[in-house]
């Protein structure tokens, strides 16, 4: 579905395309989303989203749902969770749907959560999310290494497929608690996941780490996926990297000319711009 929606919306546009620029990863924030996540109570409309892609001269981008910070297990519990979840999501589809030619969303939860396959089911039947679903395995705290979060990731990835879902994926551990993290994970996303959605454009964020491209296991990890493509894996053929969060400031210098290396054998075809959510010091102009 995604191919098919952003080829009439005009989306499928890679970063060294000649035609217009697309911010493919980027988030709205309400109120209460800004506070779980130290955006703060203003939030991230879409009418502030806008005025930030007009700034850079970006024409549309690919909104991706933030629900799933109510569901954090490292941060303290909210009361009616999924009520919340489902309260972001709307408030996400709502927004983008103000700006039906500029913004596409995509839903998000927590994998591990009970209520996820029914959340997924949802949002498959509102026009604004059915496009996508963002899952963040550091946020939601979800480890490949743990059988039960495998399999129930697993059955997420499959849902998402059933239901004609792209998935945008923040597959990086959580660093906080350094939980494991590299080429072993990574193996196990090629391995185990992946076969769960072939019919489905995969995006993996942040050139498969968290921001920035100082942690070696960064490219540890990106590197499974590189040796992949270039034995020509199947299972590669839907998948596609977005280069948000890559130039913080400290966080990448050193690995630059690593970081074009990766992205040559990746091949500038996957690569996928993005700038993150819009905050000071991150805009897409900036």
């Amino acid at each position: 579905r995604w191919f098919a929606i952003i080829t009439t919306f005009g989306m499928l546009t890679p970063l060294n395309s000649p035609s217009e620029v697309i911010d493919y990863h980027q988030h709205l924030h309400s109120s209460g989303a800004g506070e779980r996540t130290s955006i703060g109570p203003k939030g991230i409309d879409a009418t502030a989203l806008v005025a930030q892609l007009d700034a850079a001269g970006i024409k549309r981008a690919i909104v991706l749902s933030v629900a799933y910070s109510f569901s954090n297990p490292n941060k303290p519990a909210v009361q009616d969770e999924y009520a919340r979840v489902i309260a972001e999501n709307d408030w996400t589809s709502a927004q983008v749907g103000k700006y039906p030619d500029r913004l596409l969303g995509f839903c998000s939860v927590n994998p591990l959560r009970p209520y996820a396959l029914d959340e997924i089911v949802r949002c498959a039947k509102d026009p604004n999310l059915l496009t996508g679903l963002k899952l963040h395995f550091g946020n939601s705290d979800v480890d490949v290494d743990n059988p039960e979060h495998l399999a129930q990731v697993r059955q997420v990835f499959r849902a998402a497929d059933q239901h004609d879902m792209s998935i945008a994926v923040h597959m990086h551990a959580n660093i906080d608690h350094h939980r494991p993290y590299g080429a072993k994970e990574a193996r196990i996303f090629l391995e185990q996941l992946l076969p769960e959605a072939p019919n489905v454009t995969i995006q993996i964020a942040h050139l498969a780490g968290g921001g920035g491209y100082d942690d070696p296991a960064i490219d540890e990890a990106l590197s499974v996926f590189v040796e992949a493509i270039k034995r020509k894996d199947p299972r590669m053929k839907h998948v596609y990297f977005d280069a948000s969060g890559i130039a913080i400031p400290g966080m990448w210098e050193a690995k630059a000319s690593l970081i074009v290396k990766r992205i040559r054998q990746i091949g500038i075809g996957r690569i996928l711009y993005g700038s993150d959510a819009a905050t000071t010091g991150n805009r897409p102009a900036d």
